[in-house]
């Protein structure tokens, strides 16, 4: 994905530019210079302190420039303005009302959510009360953009860590984001909510059971997203709240692997019998889980959804599941036996190891 982002940064998009900022030939070639050699941000950095050189030196009259240049609203984000959202976190920094007033629009085509961050670092008070005001706007890209910019661990970004260390002023912006139309906006409330938990989860508990109350189906996925990282860690009150008692009652017999050996970049499928030993109804929640040997033969463990299932009175049901081994950008695979485990309502049960070759 980063390469085809990259190969946007080209000559068609630096003309582009040229065109919509007014700018002479020699912003095209002071563009280029250089630029093939360039990853991905390191691409737009580049164009963003080319144009910085080529725009007036008075930030305000530069954040004009780049209002007036911006094309009409789109349907989707465009990495194209990503130059013009670093140009602004760095030397819009002094000037907060025309910053501000930049990344409003800029938002509503590429997301403002990298930029504004720096905002936050300097004037805490005042972009929270511009995102605020903010999360009642017409337009849902700046509505999603009061809590994509607020999240504490934004995915490519620096951490923003007072909202690490205390939370309260971005729960105080997802309360008024909960119950939101767009789905857009809603995804990135359960985001949000889902970094906070990991810093805090006894809050995003609170939160998640508070929300819970007279939720309708539109909150209650959101609640379930927030509570993905708590429930595969087995947090028994994240579970609860989403209907999953702790302590089931069940057995996990005939566990089979397809094929016990594999080699890297095989993919393994396994099935168990899963059986209650109860005399009620239970509500399950069933995930699994693989030790992955890593580089230094120490294992990691990463947990995979599966199902939930509502076995009657010592019911049965059996399970299946595909896992790929194949080397991916996110997870380099090593040889050695790697264990698996089923976890049913955040309890542990062993499930049996499979062997990887190289």
């Amino acid at each position: 994905m980063a390469d085809d982002l990259k190969r946007l940064y080209n000559r068609e998009l630096v003309e582009g530019l040229a065109f919509d900022l007014d700018l002479p030939s020699g912003f095209i070639d002071e563009c280029l210079s250089g630029l093939e050699a360039l990853e991905l941000m390191a691409r737009a950095a580049h164009i963003a302190e080319v144009m910085h050189r080529h725009l007036p030196t008075y930030f305000p009259d530069t954040a004009a420039v780049l209002i007036r240049s911006l094309h009409s609203p789109t349907a989707g984000n465009s990495f194209r303005f990503l130059p013009h959202s670093l140009l602004i976190s760095r030397y819009g920094i002094d000037h907060f009302e025309e910053a501000m007033q930049a990344q409003h629009e800029l938002t509503k085509r590429f997301t403002a959510e990298f930029s504004i961050r720096a905002f936050f670092e300097k004037y805490p008070a005042e972009t929270h009360a511009r995102f605020t005001e903010w999360a009642r706007d017409e337009n849902h890209h700046v509505r999603r953009l009061v809590s994509e910019g607020s999240r504490p661990r934004l995915p490519w970004a620096a951490r923003l860590r007072a909202f690490q260390q205390d939370p309260a002023p971005v729960i105080a912006l997802l309360e008024l984001l909960k119950d939101d139309p767009e789905l857009y906006v809603r995804r990135s409330v359960a985001n949000n909510l889902n970094d906070i938990a990991k810093d805090h989860p006894q809050k995003a508990v609170e939160v998640c059971r508070r929300w819970a109350k007279d939720a309708g189906p539109e909150r209650w996925w959101i609640i379930r997203q927030a509570l993905r990282s708590l429930v595969k860690q087995g947090h028994p009150e994240a579970l609860e709240i989403l209907g999953f008692a702790g302590s089931p009652k069940v057995q996990i017999s005939n566990a089979a692997f397809a094929p016990p050996t594999l080699r890297i970049g095989d993919t393994l499928r396994f099935s168990f019998d899963l059986t209650s030993t109860s005399a009620r109804k239970q509500t399950l929640l069933v995930d699994y889980a693989i030790h992955y040997v890593k580089a230094n033969g120490r294992t990691a463990r990463k947990v995979f959804k599966l199902t939930s299932a509502i076995l009657p009175p010592r019911g049965s049901v059996t399970l299946r599941a595909t896992t790929s081994f194949r080397e991916m950008t996110t997870r380099k695979h090593y040889p050695g036996i790697h264990t698996l485990d089923v976890l049913i309502n955040g309890v542990i049960f062993p499930l049996g190891a499979v062997t990887l070759t190289a």
